[in-house]
């Protein structure tokens, strides 16, 4: 059965730094307030309590779940809420003890005691957290799963689609690698192409136009951020900010004062060979210490891997093409979301059922094979680049020290986007006929060492760095 899935679902703008333990408890929430007001119990509810499952109480304190519930109930929205504000909010319900839910009416709240972790794991997938109100009358509960990238979904609806058979409605349904390639053979389109037609079929065109832009800007904005903030990032890893002092060493004395005019600086600036993997690595470090400070990125198709798309497009304008502009970034954009769309239906994108090849593995493939058909490449070659990106990423573990995405997550943005550039550049020399492995087989093959891998390195703090780095010693 094909899932409908959009360029916009899989780069979602948010706020850090967790898509799967963040944005998608944030959203859980704001379904829970959804249906009470469906069942007519928000203006009786005088108090709410918080159950979060497996991952999401594993690493939750240090993947900010327990702000991302509060902040969902109070009625902000991720996308919009100013990041100022976010601190404000948190003290004030941690102070007074008393939340505003949905901004309509206060209730108390002590998330000492209203938030509750619970290690065991649900079932139904690791990310489990369940909601429930009391009123007088009655208690309401409603378990949701953050099953990454900012996806939260319900059991009970999961079975029901599946029962019903529920069909997609794009034009160019897609459930692999080998659908989507055929159809790039039978209407002599591009990859971004077939990936347009399908968008318009859900959206005009100027809302396509208008919504990649901003997530494009958002993207921007994230990096000149990052490139532009100094200190020590929060959580107790002291994890000293690093993209402001390379920034500076590779930019000079340029002046401009928006991240349009920054980006077209650099574009100016002379790029010597050796410095082109620090620019790089320079626009990863800054997304994804952004992410680590609770502030707004895109997931791509995670927050924890949300550099790696950002880096390697500023590398395609920066580096290879300084005359590329709108329609480059739209269509780099939409190649991405396509092939993170391709892995999130043959496997995951959630850290916490497959590891880090879920996330940085993902986004490596993404970033490669929209890098690919932007040089050039066929459609053969694009699924290729992003076939040897994920290749090389099989069998990473999530294993964030403290269960803060620092350490090793940070760097790891830095390594998915120069495999990502690699792989493009390989695919590219390389006559399709002569590929040994198709990226169905790829994906197939991600997903079973995902179920292989241990759970405890899908992103509990309970192996590899977390447990051999001690917290203290940082």
């Amino acid at each position: 059965m094909e899932e409908c899935i959009s360029v916009f679902d899989m780069l979602k703008i948010g706020v850090g730094p967790s898509s799967s333990h963040t944005l998608g408890p944030w959203r859980a929430a704001e379904r829970f307030l959804a249906e009470l007001k469906n069942e007519n119990l928000l203006d009786q509810t005088y108090k709410v309590t918080v159950n979060l499952y497996g991952s999401l109480s594993l690493t939750g304190t240090g993947h900010a779940t327990d702000l991302a519930v509060m902040l969902g109930l109070s009625g902000q929205d991720p996308e919009y809420i100013p990041i100022e504000n976010i601190d404000t909010i948190i003290q004030s319900i941690q102070k007074k003890h008393q939340l505003h839910l949905n901004q309509e009416k206060n209730i108390d709240f002590n998330p000492a005691s209203d938030i509750i972790f619970n290690k065991q794991f649900l079932p139904f997938h690791a990310n489990g957290l369940t909601f429930t109100a009391y009123t007088n009358n009655q208690e309401y509960s409603s378990t949701f799963y953050s099953i990454g990238g900012g996806f939260v979904v319900k059991e009970e609806l999961i079975n029901s689609e599946n029962k019903h058979k529920v069909k997609c409605a794009f034009p160019f349904p897609i459930d692999n690698a080998d659908e989507l390639l055929n159809y790039t053979k039978e209407q002599q389109k591009s990859v971004s192409e077939i990936v347009y037609e399908n968008e318009k079929s859900m959206r005009s065109e100027s809302e396509i136009h208008t919504e990649l832009l901003r997530v494009w800007n958002t993207m921007l904005e994230c990096m000149y951020i990052g490139c532009h903030s100094e200190g020590i990032l929060p959580g107790g890893l002291n994890v000293r900010r690093r993209a402001f002092d390379m920034h500076q060493n590779l930019i000079g004395l340029s002046n401009y004062s928006t991240p349009q005019e920054w980006l077209e600086s650099i574009r100016k600036t002379e790029v010597k060979f050796r410095q082109i993997l620090k620019w790089v690595s320079c626009f990863a470090l800054s997304v994804n210490e952004v992410n680590a400070a609770l502030g707004r990125v895109v997931t791509a198709p995670t927050n924890g891997s949300a550099g790696v798309i950002p880096a390697v497009l500023m590398y395609y304008l920066c580096i290879e093409n300084h005359q590329a502009g709108e329609k480059e970034i739209k269509q780099f954009l939409m190649v991405a979301g396509e092939i993170g769309s391709l892995f999130k239906k043959g496997a995951t994108i959630s850290a916490a059922m497959g590891g880090c090849q879920a996330e940085i593995g993902v986004s490596s493939a993404m970033a490669a094979a929209a890098l690919c058909e932007l040089m050039g490449g066929a459609p053969e070659q694009v699924l290729m680049a992003a076939e040897i990106a994920m290749e090389h990423h099989l069998g990473l573990t999530c294993d964030p020290i403290g269960g803060l995405v620092q350490i090793p997550c940070i760097e790891r943005n830095t390594m998915g986007a120069i495999k990502a550039i690699n792989a493009a550049e390989l695919a590219l020399e390389t006559n399709p006929k002569n590929a040994k492995v198709p990226l169905d087989k790829v994906i197939a093959t991600m997903w079973e060492t995902a179920k292989d891998m241990n759970t405890k390195y899908k992103e509990t703090s309970e192996g590899g760095l977390a447990v051999s780095v001690n917290m203290a010693d940082c």
